[in-house]
């Protein structure tokens, strides 16, 4: 199976390369908002207090079910073991590189998701349209929405699980990877005009980290359980 979707390779790894290197000459990765920030990279890490903690490490959407999975460890130990929200912290992670699998659109709100035909780069149909998706069925679900829709599953969307103690990462890198790729797809915008669209309509809540791969080390270090889904 292609990991990539249906995005050509070659043309994927020439965006991909266009991308390294707009960072290596000064890009926004190195020079830009992340980079003034410091130390404040790890702050998201201090929030997690509870005494049950685990990243949820999915680069992929797979439909929803990491969302799931998310839910059910926070409720399970809600229901099961008369553990409060506060006691559970649950961080899932939004990035993989651009393609039909990746989870990092669901970093992004409606408004982004219709502009840049995100249901259509995703393969998502909307139920209630039976039309590629034009909203982030994975941010508030309506009933009928794929995986999230039905039954006591509705609670497991993104704003869902944020009320309940969840926290979302959204990796840099690979969002510099998908601004390289929009700006080079059928959408054919300026990189740096598609980036500062994409960083104001983010979902509310999302947590910007340089890169996935580090905030997993951190999360370890910090003594945060792993599962990867």
């Amino acid at each position: 199976m292609n990991p990539l979707g249906p995005t050509p390779r070659r043309g994927f790894l020439a965006r991909l390369a266009g991308a390294a290197a707009a960072l290596t000459a000064g890009g926004s990765l190195p020079g830009g908002t992340l980079a003034a920030q410091g130390s404040s990279h790890d702050r998201w890490l201090t929030g997690l207090k509870g005494a049950h903690r685990c990243l949820f490490d999915f680069p992929l959407h797979a439909g929803g079910l990491p969302l799931i999975h998310m839910y059910n460890y926070i409720n399970t130990y809600k229901s099961a073991y008369a553990a409060p929200n506060t006691a559970v912290n649950a961080v899932g992670t939004l990035y993989g590189p651009p393609g039909e699998t990746a989870s990092i659109p669901l970093a992004w709100n409606d408004a982004m998701w219709e502009k840049y035909k995100i249901g259509e780069l995703l393969k998502l149909t909307d139920p209630a349209t039976k039309l590629a998706s034009k909203r982030n069925m994975y941010f508030r679900p309506k009933a009928g929405d794929p995986v999230l829709g039905g039954g006591a599953f509705a609670v497991a969307g993104i704003e869902s699980l944020q009320r309940m103690g969840a926290t979302f990462l959204m990796c840099n890198n690979a969002f510099q990877m998908w601004v390289s790729f929009l700006s080079g797809s059928g959408t054919k915008g300026n990189p740096a005009e598609i980036e500062r669209d994409l960083r104001g309509n983010l979902v509310p809540g999302v947590i910007t980290v340089p890169a996935i791969v580090i905030a997993i080390e951190k999360a370890q270090g910090a003594g945060v359980a792993y599962n990867r889904q």
